[in-house]
């Protein structure tokens, strides 16, 4: 739109004069990003809603496209491939550009702004009056996406994500018999003052044509939705792609389906697997730490589930080269409110794996039900206790290193202490911890946040992982700083974890002043407690058991080989027929003492720590899980399957 024929058009309709508009286009010179109709509107010369009913009558809007192009945004080629998405997957233009990461949404609604000659803004929630929730019902701002952001003698300012029609804004005017300035904001901003105004959750997230489908009933079985079509040829990629809708169809009840049973079975991962040719696509879930064959899905749907996916963590479907990571908040696409966290990778054959993370509930475990031994309970608490120094948890992917530190977190949460944690990703949460999710890509990484805590004034920090020197290095100067750390490691035991970080380059003195005690732990599966069986062992069995422990230490622990009772798995409906349902921690506990800190200055062997640890009373991960099955948690298959020797 050229800027004069505004002034030309409000000149004809005789409502301002050919010397305003001169002062508008002066006043321009000097701020360039108004628009000519806003800064009439500014200087008072015409209202808002009279300069809106004009240029509608005159239809002199300019396409949002034009003006996206205009600022350099958008070009043809985006435009065609935007159309195109957006007829595939039946959403408007603005979805589609949003989707594929064209512009965002703060530039939509710029655009927006100019095209209709209204300002933008950005709602700062945390200044709202939740008095303007009295001029306008919650049903009526959530239906037509507005909210009121202030109030000045008898004018109201309300925030759109689209204007309303004058008629409308008119008839609001009459109702609350105030004027009304319209004001552009994003959508995203509109949801969240909702959530301020009206103290109601998940504001403005009702479904329209152009919104995600919310499935409040989901097929009885996968078997069903697969019986509904016919195996055809193999498969085009864009023929796929584009069988793939937001709307009602079998793919969409397909992957709420798989999600849906697998947060019911209490799966931590879901494997998408397709392979290459007329083979099934194979999904897996991965429950109490093990992996199984969910279902086999015809190999038609190979490109479809993919893309799906894709589509709800807002990744870029076009492309299949590299591999990409993002979320999901299901509750905008099925019946549960959960988060899942999606990873990419290309495979052979143009295909491309998916593993989808089902998040824990978010809240921390009680630190008295992680199953630490009297002994190893003490050492960690007295860790807690300390003021100052470095708590490290230690294990393989997957063990619940995370889930044990949040829970030491939440014994000593208090008002008093300010605690700051860096994650990836921020999985549990808990009010009165600040929490941070690092992201390498733009250089946020356990390292850069860790310094930026120690600016924070900070008493405790959680630091996700020591990954490298330098964040370890950060991590034990904040310890001897007077701040208490915690961190994990990728290490297979408590004494190893010592020699790894001496080998990183660390100051054996200053590691060994800031340390405190080192837990490593291993998850196992738990027997079923409603089918579990008792049996009494044998001879030869118990001597076995007693060698795995060791003569000596056996003899030491105090426990009576007579009148051992054991369990073993037998299987049930509650467990799946499996013999174990949930997991429990297996642990050993190092204790920083004297004489361990006097082995780490002079940079002892794994062996002499292990041996010095062993003195002071540790017990090993396999002599804690060959106690825990004497206890009757679980067996010793799985103490083996999960332990070194």
């Amino acid at each position: 739109m050229i800027v004069k024929k505004v002034g030309e058009i409000l000149i004809e309709q005789e409502l301002i004069t050919q010397e305003q508009l001169q002062q508008a286009l002066e006043l321009q010179k000097n701020i360039p990003d108004q628009t000519i109709g806003q800064l009439l509107c500014k200087l008072g010369f015409i209202r808002e809603s009279d300069l809106r009913f004009v240029l509608d009558q005159k239809n002199k809007r300019p396409e949002l496209v034009d003006i996206l192009m205009r600022d350099g945004l958008l070009d043809q080629p985006k435009i065609r491939h935007a159309r195109e998405i957006g007829k595939q997957h039946n959403i408007p233009l603005e979805k589609a550009l949003i989707k594929l990461r064209y512009i965002d949404e703060e530039q939509l609604a710029q655009a927006v702004a100019t095209q209709y000659d209204l300002p933008y803004v950005t709602i700062n929630c945390r200044d709202l009056d939740v008095v303007l929730s009295q001029y306008i019902s919650v049903v009526y701002a959530q239906k037509h996406r507005i909210a009121p952001i202030s109030k000045i003698g008898n004018t109201l300012t309300l925030a759109m994500s689209a204007p309303l029609r004058q008629i409308d804004i008119r008839e609001l005017e009459d109702s609350i018999r105030l004027r009304i300035i319209a004001v552009i904001a994003t959508e995203s901003d509109i949801r969240v003052a909702h959530q301020q105004l009206y103290n109601v959750a998940n504001a403005g997230t009702t479904t329209s044509a152009s919104d995600e489908v919310n499935l409040d009933i989901l097929p009885d079985s996968i078997v069903d939705l697969l019986s509904k079509t016919s195996l055809g040829d193999e498969p085009d990629i864009e023929e796929e792609t584009k069988k793939v809708t937001e709307k009602d169809s079998v793919i969409v009840k397909l992957v709420n389906k798989i999600i849906y049973d697998a947060y019911v079975k209490k799966a931590s991962d879901i494997h998408i697997e397709p392979y290459p040719g007329k083979k099934d696509v194979v999904v897996r879930t991965r429950i109490d730490g093990q992996c199984s064959i969910y279902q086999k899905i015809p190999y038609k749907y190979k490109f479809a589930i993919p893309s799906r996916l894709k589509i709800m963590a807002d990744l870029d479907i076009a492309e299949r080269r590299k591999p990409q990571d993002g979320k999901i908040e299901f509750k905008k696409f099925g019946p549960l409110d959960i988060e899942l966290r999606v990873a990419t990778m290309p495979t052979v054959g143009g295909l491309e794996d998916i593993v989808i993370r089902v998040l824990s509930s978010g809240e921390p475990i009680g630190f008295k039900d992680l199953g630490l031994s009297d002994r190893n309970m003490h050492v960690f608490e007295e860790a807690l206790k300390s003021p100052h120094g470095l708590v490290l948890v230690v294990g393989p992917t997957g063990s619940g290193k995370t889930t044990t530190l949040h829970s030491a977190l939440a014994t000593i949460n208090q008002p008093t202490r300010k605690i700051w944690t860096a994650e990836d990703p921020v999985e549990i949460t808990q009010p009165g911890l600040r929490q941070v999710q690092v992201n390498a890509r733009i250089g946020f990484t356990f390292a850069t946040a860790l310094r930026s805590f120690l600016r924070l004034d900070p008493d405790v920090i959680m630091v996700g992982e020591m990954r490298d020197e330098e964040t370890a290095g950060i991590a034990i100067e904040a310890s001897l700083t007077g701040h208490l750390v915690f961190s994990t490691l990728h290490t297979n035991s408590a004494p190893e974890t010592v020699t790894r970080l001496l080998e990183m380059g660390l100051d054996p003195y200053g590691f060994s002043d800031s340390l405190l005690c080192v837990l490593a732990q291993r998850l196992a599966r738990r027997l079923c407690p409603d089918c579990k069986e008792s049996y009494q062992p044998t001879e030869p069995e118990i001597g076995e058991y007693i060698d795995e422990y060791g003569q000596e230490d056996f003899t030491l622990s105090g426990i009576k080989r007579e009148g051992l009772t054991l369990y073993r798995a037998v299987g049930c409906e509650r467990c799946g027929h499996s013999g174990y349902r949930g997991r429990l921690g297996i642990h050993e506990v190092l204790d920083c003492t004297s004489q361990l800190k006097s082995l780490i200055k002079r940079r002892a062997h794994t062996d002499s720590i292990y041996e010095q640890a062993v003195t002071d009373g540790m017990t090993s991960l396999k002599q804690d899980g060959i106690i825990k099955v004497l206890q009757g948690l679980t067996d010793i298959h799985e103490v083996r399957r999960v332990c070194i020797k």
